[in-house]
């Protein structure tokens, strides 16, 4: 292999990031130094980018061949010379220089499987290999094979896979609906996904739609996330008052985290930028008078808009001593039905709860219930001591089965009921990739029951995992309605993170029902813009009702929000209301830019507790300091993943160089992987027309797409 297809070689495992830090290394210098490999990385990558919309599964070694001989036979130059309508149906799009590079690589092998996979479903013509329209090849009825029913028995529950094989691939996908059971004992209709209709009969064949077979090739993507609807500017004098509930939640960011390893943007709507931001701590000081939490409120300079102002309200939860920690009755929930078989599913869930049970002690107990088919328990409430007992527990657990989620969330209730210690922490810990199928399956259903629950005393930890069919909409609800913090588990780093070092805060709440609302004076705010929180607006009169639940904080935790401001004097202006016909407003002169109300209960409380602050105009700031800076670049992240209409001037050069020049103290690594995904995701980006940065100081390669 001569040293420029070397490169290319390497540029394409580079993409999918399948390489050594050696080549990778060999491949950052390359792109840094060179404009050729720079334009042929964005070629490629671009394309890269469109195939991954439509993932196949990978080819067999008789389709590469095939390829291999038609490129390399006689009729490889008309191949090549193939007319635009061709060229555009193979690249999809792509690029008619990444095309011809991408064709040529899948004949020479230098290009990873996954990609020729890819390729596979767009290159319809190549050979004759996949002809548009009806295919001509028939598949057998008895080739229909499903995984988890007898031979020839073809009755599917809802989203049980089932696959479906030709003479050279193998599709597997999940029912988007019951199979109809006709009157002909013989005879079924399948509906995959609402796209393919097809019938069967035993013994005979029938035709296939093979574009459509392209799309549903592997598994589906039915990953669900909750629509967000961004929070808009609004005038300090039609709309003085703020309300909102806090979140501790960090699920987004390590999902996020997921997507961006993965090469793939997050889906907009996974992006809740208060996660992104709380998934980090500050150095805001521990609280010292009576209350649980302290409160620090600064402000300065927008950095993505230099005509608004940035205010941070943080709260810093108390940490507990070793006497502090109550009693702790806990119950393992645990998704074991076969959509958990993949590793980064049941295996990393067996291994961060092991992790967990190795820091319990001996007044710390826990139970095990499970759930597939149906619901089981597999432990009974063991002290933590018995570490031994727990493990061989959990090594025990398999999947299998479908999900009868709702079964397995009343016996853990039960159970958690059962073995109930009064002023102590009795909580379930949900671990599941939230797809439930059978029971009690609604989202509505399932959070009645966890709201009756919480208000007898035990409290819902919801931990994720997996994804392709991971439902984030759901877990987090049932998650905010449980009392409970809702995680995101990607890695085993992720669990030690959640289950090692931030145990307390996981498992500890020090406060519940916390809400605030923040009054703005118009004399000095002409509009504010709460920055993420769009699932935790309250109305106004909330903030006082004691029965409206709000989040929880946890020992230790950090909470923090920002308000994007925009000043009295500012030239900008924003849609009105007509005057009041009935009421007239009078306004106090002030210098108080806004005041900040709390309300909190205590874990076990039923009546709220108020505290108030201020913070003064002459406070903004007109520089950041290293905290707050580096909050405000991941608030500023957010804002360019989620393609806010309102980031500005926001930019990936501008996060990391706030990032990088605000690290500080990084024990845990956790803000250096945070600057590593900005760059990531830099890369990645096709959406914006971000120039190249060829420029970083510590060597790494920023790339931009258009």
């Amino acid at each position: 292999m001569d040293k420029k297809m070397k490169i290319q070689e390497l540029i394409s495992r580079y993409i999918d990031n399948e390489v050594t830090p050696e080549e990778k290394s060999i491949v950052e210098m390359n792109l840094t130094d060179s404009k050729e490999w720079q334009a042929y990385y964005r070629e490629l990558k671009n394309l890269d980018g469109l195939l991954n919309q439509h993932p196949v599964a990978e080819t067999t070694p008789d389709w590469e061949l095939r390829i291999h001989k038609h490129i390399t036979s006689e009729h490889q130059k008309e191949a090549l010379k193939m007319d635009k309508k061709t060229l555009f149906k193979i690249g999809m799009g792509g690029g008619v220089l990444a095309t011809i590079i991408a064709i040529i690589f899948v004949g020479q092998t230098y290009v990873k499987r996954g990609l020729q996979g890819r390729l596979k479903s767009a290159a319809h013509e190549i050979g004759n290999q996949y002809p548009t329209g009806l295919s001509t090849r028939k598949i057998r009825a008895s080739q229909v094979k499903d995984s988890s029913k007898r031979a020839g028995e073809y009755q599917l529950s809802k989203h049980e896979p089932y696959y479906l094989q030709s003479e050279d691939k193998m599709a597997r996908a999940e029912m988007d609906r019951e199979v109809r059971n006709y009157p002909s004992k013989d005879k079924f209709t399948y509906e995959v996904s609402g796209k393919l209709e097809y019938e069967e009969s035993k013994g005979e064949e029938y035709p296939i739609d093979t574009e459509e077979i392209d799309h549903i090739t592997g598994q589906f993507n039915t990953e669900e996330y909750a629509r967000i609807y961004e929070n808009k500017f609004l005038t300090a004098a039609d709309n003085p008052l703020s309300t909102f509930s806090i979140d501790v939640d960090t699920a987004s960011y390590s999902n996020v985290r997921r997507f961006l390893h993965n090469n793939q943007m997050p889906n907009e709507d996974s992006v809740r930028i208060e996660e992104l931001i709380n998934y980090f701590t500050y150095n805001y000081p521990g609280p010292e008078g009576p209350h649980p939490f302290s409160i620090t409120i600064d402000g300065a300079t927008c950095p993505w808009n230099k005509t608004h102002n940035l205010v941070r309200i943080g709260l810093q939860g108390k940490t507990l001593n070793e006497n502090e920690i109550p009693a702790s009755n806990l119950v393992f929930l645990i998704d074991v039905s076969g959509s958990m078989s993949d590793q980064n599913k049941l295996p990393l869930l067996k291994k961060a709860f092991k992790m967990m049970v190795r820091q319990l002690r001996s007044d710390q107990r826990v139970a095990i219930v499970v759930y597939a088919g149906a619901a089981g328990q597999v432990l009974d409430s063991t002290p933590g001591s018995n570490q031994h007992k727990i493990i061989r527990a959990l090594d025990r657990l398999q999947s299998g089965g479908s999900t009868a989620g709702g079964a397995g969330i009343r016996l853990a209730y039960k159970i958690a009921q059962e073995n109930f210690i009064p002023d102590g922490n009795n909580r379930i810990i949900l671990a599941t990739d939230g797809d439930f199928n059978i029971g009690i399956s609604s989202t509505s259903e399932m959070t009645r029951l966890i709201e009756k629950k919480r208000e007898q005393g035990i409290f819902l930890t919801v931990l994720g995992f997996g994804m392709g069919n991971y439902k984030d909409n759901r877990l987090e609800q049932i998650a905010d309605k449980g009392n409970g913090t809702y995680y995101y588990i990607d890695t085993e780093q992720e669990a030690k993170k959640v289950l090692v070092h931030e145990l307390g805060s996981t498992l500890f709440t020090i406060a519940k029902d916390v809400k605030l609302q923040i009054e703005f004076n118009p004399t000095q705010v002409k509009a504010y813009r709460l920055i993420g929180y769009e699932n935790r607006m309250l109305a106004k009169e909330d903030f006082n009702d004691d029965t409206k639940d709000a989040g929880e904080l946890g020992a230790g935790h950090t909470v923090t929000a920002f308000y994007e401001i925009v000043p009295a004097d500012a030239k900008e202006t924003f849609k009105a209301v007509d005057p009041l016909k009935y009421q007239q407003t009078q306004v106090v002169n002030s210098e108080d830019l806004m005041t900040v109300k709390f309300r909190y209960k205590d874990p076990a409380g039923h009546k709220s507790k108020l505290i108030s602050q201020t913070i003064n105009k002459t406070e903004i700031e007109n520089h950041l300091t290293n905290d707050f800076q580096f909050a405000a670049s991941v608030a500023e992240f957010g804002l360019i993943l989620r393609q806010s209409k309102f980031r500005a001037q926001a930019s990936y050069q501008s996060v990391l160089n706030a990032a990088k020049g605000s690290k500080g103290q990084d024990p845990f690594g956790y803000r250096q992987e945070f600057i590593d995904l900005v760059k990531k995701a830099q890369r990645l980006d096709t959406r914006t027309d971000e120039p190249l940065d060829d420029t970083n100081p510590e060597g790494g390669f920023f790339f931009k797409g258009k």
